[in-house]
């Protein structure tokens, strides 16, 4: 297709930070040693997709990865899935986590609605994990053995995370606000021995407390042997009624000498969980290897990661970008850590954080800047956030508005990578190059050694159109296996029945002839209507841009004999109505800016839209619950960041009188 013009340039890298970025150091490293002429970015990308083992080689000895044993082969099988790297090689995670940084340096700054901001230094940060590690030792805790975390984002998550990778142990976690059935569908699935909890958290200005939820873990997880509390609400919570239980204090009680057990490439790391909106999560296993590799990436090189830099994301422990975000300790940078509410007392509160942490990389949901946005909130306002120079966003897609927002409120220095991933290879694959210019409403490229491809049904590769979003080379951190799926069929349906051999990742994608991306949403997301198809992120881009309304959703309901029946429910300013006129208007917009044919056939107003504790709108649950089907058998309750949110579509879908198929129940 013939390239749609492109959009305003919002920022230029100035030449400074171009010879400043690790990534141009890389690109010298890579032309003295393997004699490829790196003249653009694009250059090394092609290089590194097409020459995978020498890209990858490349990551390993300019980062200096520590093995105990070296590799024989860079990548022993291309097949996907199934691709074996780095063969014969020994090594851990968690000693290039701990290498880095002179001992006074910072290591990790920690705040909540609890207290105050913290720092640990990276010495610190040493010792403290050498003393869990030594106290899940005499726990009896080792290689392959299973710790899981019910904490908040607070230094004992990363901690314990570090120490239990030390051990060559695997580490699995969920935020405290998950409930009990949540927190048992993914643990019980991988039989832990150690439970590291807490005693409860407070979000908005509440306090939960959750030991009735640890004595019911206890009871629904049989191989659990010991329960280890972190007193955080209070300082030495009772731990009356909890079997083999202690406190955080007497597992960290005993100084040890930090070890690093020796484990093979692919040796489990830690288990992520697919969201859990239907059906049993799905338990993803990644490796010390290929995390380790691809954390050394992206973080280095795509987010520009050095010595002098914070960085933060707002992120709990149930999602992968808490993992990503404890990543940025094998760097020489230091972490920024938060737990609550980002609204509470209002949206200002993560950015005073960044003033008062001296944040430079500033890490959110596109679903939190948008709301920053719609509060008209002046982040400069009595701030000082001068070191500030980068914000990521992830999540959903970051809307041209959302561009046009950050710039006007942080001003034209600020480099704003948009990112796009997932869970399922613990990293962004698309996103953010310090050496690009940012576009409005693009994403920079796609990241090094991952040929990211627009495919059509019949596989073919498109340019300048929409098209699924696949990869075609295999990456070290793709998933070993999910768990208790031993012939792997589990694991190939997810990704790989669509196109075979070729990973399908589930979103709608552009790649421009620029070299640029654009994500238009889920491709399990799309709305076809009279043959036209488009991603519901392109209908709530237009209905968001009316100031009245602050959050939407759309599902396409099938009708016999029709295209459908398509409601958009929106949220809107407290005060406000949905007037015939402000009706009117949301149908002009979205007849202007998307297609007469994606008018919605009715718009209601709802008090909130029903969103998984990782923010993302639940669309798929709430068109089957709109079809007939019962709440329970289409989506977890306690995987719901506002459970109560579905009670207007259970009351609708009495009215609706859709009847839900076999093969959507």
């Amino acid at each position: 297709m013939p390239a749609r013009p492109a959009p305003p340039v919002l920022w230029r890298p100035s030449p400074e930070r171009i010879e400043r970025a690790t990534i141009t150091r890389f690109g010298r490293f890579v032309e003295e040693t393997y004699g490829v002429p790196i003249g653009s970015y694009d250059d090394l990308w092609r290089w590194s997709v097409e020459e995978l083992e020498q890209f990858w080689e490349a990551i390993w000895r300019f980062f200096g990865v520590r093995a105990a044993s070296p590799y024989e082969r860079v990548l022993r099988s291309r097949t996907m899935p199934g691709a074996e790297w780095f063969s014969g090689a020994r090594l851990n995670y968690a000693e290039h986590s701990l290498s880095h940084g002179e001992p006074d340096a910072i290591a990790i700054q920690s705040s909540s609605e609890l207290g105050p901001l913290q720092t640990i230094t990276r010495a610190e940060l040493r010792a403290r994990v050498a003393r869990v590690a030594t106290g899940l030792r005499r726990l009896g805790i080792g290689q392959g053995d299973r710790v899981v975390a019910y904490l908040p984002n607070a230094p004992e998550a990363a901690i314990g995370f570090l120490a239990c990778a030390s051990l060559g142990a695997i580490w699995s976690s969920c935020s405290p606000d998950f409930g009990v059935r949540s927190v048992v569908d993914r643990f019980a699935q991988i039989e832990p021995k150690v439970l590291l909890a807490v005693d409860g958290y407070r979000y908005g200005g509440k306090d939960f407390d959750r030991r009735d939820v640890l004595r019911a873990l206890q009871a629904e997880l049989p191989t659990l042997e010991h329960t280890v509390v972190v007193g955080y609400l209070q300082p030495h919570p009772s731990l009356d009624g909890l079997r083999d239980a202690m406190r955080w204090e007497q597992l960290e009680s005993e100084d040890g000498v930090l070890a690093f057990a020796q484990v093979p490439f692919a040796h489990p790391l830690w288990v992520l969980y697919s969201s859990g909106t239907t059906g049993l999560p799905k338990a993803i296993v990644h490796g010390h290897g290929g995390v380790l590799l691809e954390m050394l990436k992206k973080l280095n090189l795509h987010v520009d990661l050095q010595s002098d830099d914070r960085l933060f994301w707002f992120t709990t422990t149930g999602w992968m970008m808490w993992n990503f975000l404890v990543g940025g300790l094998a760097t020489d940078a230091s972490i920024v850590l938060y737990d609550g509410n980002p609204g509470t007392p209002d949206l200002g509160v993560l950015w005073s954080l960044a003033e008062q942490a001296g944040v430079t990389v500033f890490g959110g949901g596109a679903a939190y800047f948008g709301a920053c946005a719609k509060d008209g909130l002046e982040l400069r306002a009595g701030r000082d956030l001068s070191r500030l120079r980068a914000v990521g966003s992830t999540g959903s897609p970051l809307t041209p508005e959302g561009y046009d927002w950050i710039y006007e409120a942080l001003g034209d220095d600020i480099w704003l990578f948009s990112t796009s991933g997932g869970t399922d290879l613990a990293t962004a694959f698309v996103g953010g190059v310090p050496t690009l210019p940012v576009h409005r409403g693009e994403l920079q490229a796609r990241s090094l050694g991952a040929r990211v491809e627009a495919w059509g049904s019949d596989g073919r590769s498109l340019v300048n159109e929409v098209g699924e979003l696949v990869l075609t080379e295999p990456m070290p951190s793709m998933p070993l296996c999910f768990w208790n799926d031993p012939d792997g069929s589990r694991y190939r349906a997810s990704y790989f029945d669509t196109f075979p051999g070729v990973w399908r990742h589930g979103d709608w994608i552009e790649l421009t002839d620029r070299g640029t991306a654009i994500i238009t949403g889920r491709s399990d997301s799309t709305i076809n209507r009279g043959g036209i198809r488009m991603g519901t992120s392109e209908l709530y881009r237009a209905v968001l841009a009316l100031d009245e309304v602050v959050d939407a959703l759309v599902v396409d309901l099938p009708v016999e004999g029709t295209d459908g029946y398509m409601p958009l429910f929106v949220v809107l300013r407290p005060g406000l109505d949905l007037s015939d006129e402000l009706t009117g208007r949301i149908r002009a917009r979205i007849r202007a800016d998307c297609s007469p044919r994606h008018v919605p056939d009715a718009v209601l107003e709802i008090d909130e839209v029903p969103r998984t504790l990782s923010g993302k709108a639940l669309e798929l649950p709430v068109k089957r619950i709109l079809m007939g089907a019962p709440a329970e058998s289409t989506v977890s309750r306690d995987a719901l960041a506002n459970p109560e949110a579905l009670a207007v579509f259970e009351r609708l879908a009495t009215t609706i009188g859709l009847s839900t198929p076999d093969e959507h129940a």
